[in-house]
This record gives structure tokens, C-alpha cells and sequence, in this order.
């Protein structure tokens, strides 16, 4: 079953997509600011979204984490 298909891996895939776009928009700032449309725009979108609800996806990393932990 791919991630698409499973609820629990969509999520754990869209936070991971933003803790990582958040980590590498503080070291590399300027690529990420010119690509803010298109496809490489998800990316930007994802570091603002990690930027300001920072303390939400902690918490949501922490809850996806102990989900996981608990499931297996």
C-alpha cells in the first residue's frame, strides 16, 4: 500500500515534507525565496508553514511518532 493510499503515511509524509523544507530553507535561504511558484514552490510553502505553526508540527511530529511507536 503506497503512502497516497494510507491516511497515517499521507500525514507522516506531509510533515516530513515540512520539518525538511523548514531545516533547508534556514540553511539555504535564497534558492528556496526565488523558486515561490511551481512545483519547487511546495517546498517554500512547506518552510512557511513550519516557520510559523512550528510549535503545532512539533506536536503533530510527536503524536505521529508515539502513534507509530504504539502500532508496532
Amino acid at each position: 500500500m503506497t503512502a497516497l493510499f494510507n491516511f497515517q503515511s499521507l500525514l507522516l509524509v506531509i510533515l516530513l515534507l515540512i520539518c525538511t523544507s523548514t531545516y533547508l530553507h534556514h540553511v539555504f535561504p535564497g534558492p528556496m525565496d526565488r523558486n515561490k511558484d511551481g512545483v519547487l514552490g511546495v517546498f517554500w510553502k512547506g518552510a512557511r508553514i513550519g516557520e510559523r505553526l512550528s510549535p503545532y508540527v512539533s506536536v503533530a511530529c510527536v503524536i505521529m511518532a508515539a502513534s507509530i511507536f504504539i502500532g508496532t
